[in-house]
């Protein structure tokens, strides 16, 4: 593990308008492993997750303080639109362009310039749909539209389109809470491939997806981080009690 974690984020707040929804947040998330954020519904865990890739400035009322690095460079200082490909999102919703499958996976990279011609963006699509373990049941359509491919190959084709541009982080906002239980399998089996090449954040509702998938976790509630550590310590051993209450089922 290198000195400089991928992202950090210092006394982060985040207020839309009045109301704070997060209050002084700081956490290291590392690449190599999957970091779960957890918490009650409303607890504040998407609003800082979105607050990585700035997402939360497409909000007028938004505000963010503190400080959030990426490689220890402020993410305040990028490019949004440069930051976002460094820092990729896949939302809870699966939701692909009106394009076809191909161009839903080629945008990307055409937007940022980064293939020379055909024949690399054709090997960059089949490359990110290779690692979103869709390419063998599409590559017979990739004309068709993206909108035709069932909810978990929908997903799937977001996380192509996530990885197609080569980015350093990946954030999932509850990217299973839409889909059955056989497509959630996939996806998380293909979280843990992901690892070992991006840091992956992800947001769950679900405390045995973040005990399945995850190496460390979070857990937030009413907008602060409670407890942050290893996810089989959090899990078998919390610190805190409202972990604890929370974990066991107190309240939720």
């Amino acid at each position: 593990m290198t000195d400089t974690p991928k992202m950090s984020a210092r006394n982060v707040d985040v207020y839309y308008g009045a109301k704070q929804a997060i209050d002084d947040v700081s956490i290291d998330i590392d690449t190599g492993h999957v970091t779960a954020f957890i918490g009650p519904s409303g607890c504040g865990k998407s609003t800082f997750l979105r607050s990585l890739n700035r997402m939360n400035d497409t909000i007028p009322i938004a505000r963010v303080t503190g400080e959030i690095d990426l490689d220890g460079e402020d993410i305040s200082r990028m490019d949004p639109v440069q930051l976002r490909a460094r820092v990729g999102m896949v939302f809870q919703k699966p939701n692909p362009f009106p394009k076809s499958i191909y161009e839903n996976v080629a945008y990307g990279p055409r937007i940022h310039g980064v293939a020379a011609g055909k024949a690399e963006m054709d090997e960059i699509v089949e490359k990110s749909l290779s690692r979103a373990g869709l390419w063998e049941e599409v590559r017979d359509r990739l004309s068709d539209a993206g909108t035709a491919l069932s909810g978990g190959q929908q997903q799937r084709l977001c996380i192509a389109r996530a990885i197609a541009v080569s980015p350093e982080v990946i954030l999932m906002d509850e990217p299973c809470s839409a889909l059955d239980p056989i497509a959630t399998a996939r996806i998380e089996e293909l979280i843990d491939e992901l690892k070992e090449r991006y840091a992956i954040v992800i947001v769950t509702h679900s405390m045995q997806q973040a005990a399945r998938v995850s190496q460390k976790t979070a857990f937030f509630h009413l907008g602060k981080m409670v407890e942050y550590g290893d996810t089989s310590d959090l899990f078998t051993n919390p610190q805190q009690e409202r972990t604890k209450d929370y974990i066991t089922g107190r309240y939720g």
